[in-house]
C-alpha cells in the first residue's frame, strides 16, 4: 500500500480519466436506443445502431468500467495507506454512498447491455419515452457521488 499511496494522484487521475468515459457512454447509450426505437426491424438504420451500440459497449463502455473500478480500488488501498492502514475510513456515510451508487451505476450498466441484445434480437420492449426519461439517471447518481466524495457532505 504504500507503493500506491506514493502514486496517489496518478491513479485519482486515471480513475477520474475511467470514469468521464464510462459515463459518457452511460450517458449516450440511452440516447442511442431513443432513436433505436424508431427504426424498422432490419432496415439500414436498425443495423446502423446495432452497429454503434455494440462498439460504444465494447469499445469505450465496458474498458472505462474496468478501468474505474481498478483504479478506485486502487485508490482504496492508496487511502488506506495513506492512513497508515487503517481501514475503518471505508465505513464512513460519504464512502458507502459513494461504494453503493457505483454498485448501482454497475448495474445501470448491465441492463443496458442486456438491453443492447435485446435491440440485436429484435426483441426490445420499451418505448422511446422510456429511454428518454431513463437517459437523465447516471447524471443524477454521479452529481451525489461527486458530492459524496469531494464535499463528504454526508459525514457533518
Amino acid at each position: 500500500m504504500t507503493f500506491l499511496a506514493g502514486h496517489y494522484d496518478l491513479l485519482r487521475g486515471l480513475h477520474i480519466i475511467a470514469v468521464i468515459a464510462w459515463m459518457a457512454g452511460l450517458l449516450y447509450l440511452p440516447r442511442l436506443y431513443v432513436y433505436h426505437t424508431r427504426a424498422a426491424r432490419g432496415s439500414e438504420l436498425d443495423t446502423t445502431f446495432q452497429e454503434m451500440e455494440s462498439k460504444l459497449l465494447r469499445i469505450i463502455m465496458v474498458p472505462a468500467m474496468a478501468a474505474a473500478w481498478l483504479f478506485g480500488l486502487l485508490l482504496i488501498g492508496a487511502n488506506t495507506g495513506l492512513r497508515g492502514g487503517d481501514w475503518s475510513w471505508l465505513l464512513q456515510p460519504w464512502m458507502l454512498t459513494k461504494l453503493v451508487l457505483v454498485v448501482v451505476m454497475s448495474g445501470w450498466h448491465g441492463f443496458l447491455s442486456s438491453s443492447q441484445k435485446q435491440f440485436a434480437a429484435g426483441t426490445n420492449k420499451r418505448s422511446e419515452k422510456f429511454w428518454r426519461m431513463s437517459n437523465e439517471g447516471p447524471f443524477i447518481v454521479a452529481i451525489v457521488i461527486v458530492l459524496a466524495a469531494t464535499t463528504q457532505f454526508l459525514s457533518r
